[in-house]
């Protein structure tokens, strides 16, 4: 299975990620991960990343394009994947469809953790930092015996600046205005699966499992019959599944 996780921050795509790969038996790749594993690796691209990172820039399109399209053919990844912070912009989801296609290949879904705004700010404001080992916790999810006070060594616990409502009410509107296009382009595709995030991690895990259950029957289906990486086929018509 080929598949595109999006969602705001918050939704909980780390985790999320995690345990679908591993349902799913395929890589979960991050451009975090890409990213990092180049920078240290000291590749020609890493350096190039590299340098734009440490003059405080933000590494050009291109550069994570070619990262990406690197990692794809990596040995791990022929029998599928799971891209959890790439395409975020209609261009890459574009580019990502060529560079799939050159490749005999095409996306069998995307995944939206659906969550709205007032749960997203409660889940990350409500996080507290220890001053002293950087341990954190949550005032409501995972609070210390006492307020403001680290279990673990006794630090102030403080809340960080990117942590506060309005600054996550920022990133959110951000995320909003860059993504909701991807969005609407991967469900005018046909691909896109919408999944209420919210509530305890298994049971959005077991929301996930059970929403991507038919795409991959479907492209199971196809590898029998010899015809589930046709790179010709398109995604079918239809209105993406919501919560």
């Amino acid at each position: 299975m080929r598949l595109v996780l999006v969602g705001p921050p918050g939704a909980g795509k780390g985790t999320q990620a995690q345990f679908i790969a591993e349902h799913a038996a395929i890589p979960k790749i991050s451009t975090g991960d890409i990213f990092r594993a180049n920078v240290s690796q000291g590749t020609p691209l890493g350096v190039q990343a590299k340098a734009f990172m440490d003059r405080g820039d933000l590494v050009p399109d291109d550069v994570t394009i070619e990262m990406v399209r690197m990692r794809l053919l990596e040995d791990d990844a022929a029998g599928g994947f799971l891209l959890d912070g790439f395409p975020r912009t209609v261009p890459q989801a574009e580019v990502l469809d060529v560079m799939l296609r050159d490749n005999g290949t095409r996306l069998d879904v995307v995944l939206e953790l659906v969550v709205d705004d007032d749960e997203v700010i409660r889940r990350l404001s409500g996080r507290r930092t220890c001053r002293t080992c950087n341990r954190i916790w949550h005032v409501d999810f995972d609070p210390p015996e006492q307020a403001g006070v680290c279990d673990v060594d006794g630090g102030e616990l403080f809340q960080r600046d990117d942590d506060k409502a309005e600054t996550i009410a920022n990133r959110l509107a951000v995320y909003a205005e860059s993504t909701a296009p991807l969005v609407a382009y991967y469900a005018s595709r046909g691909v896109l699966i919408g999944i209420d995030a919210t509530g305890p991690v298994d049971d959005v895990t077991e929301r996930a499992i059970d929403a991507l259950r038919p795409a991959r029957s479907a492209e199971q289906a196809g590898r029998a019959s010899g015809s589930g990486d046709r790179a010709g086929d398109d995604a079918g018509d239809g209105e993406p599944a919501r919560p």
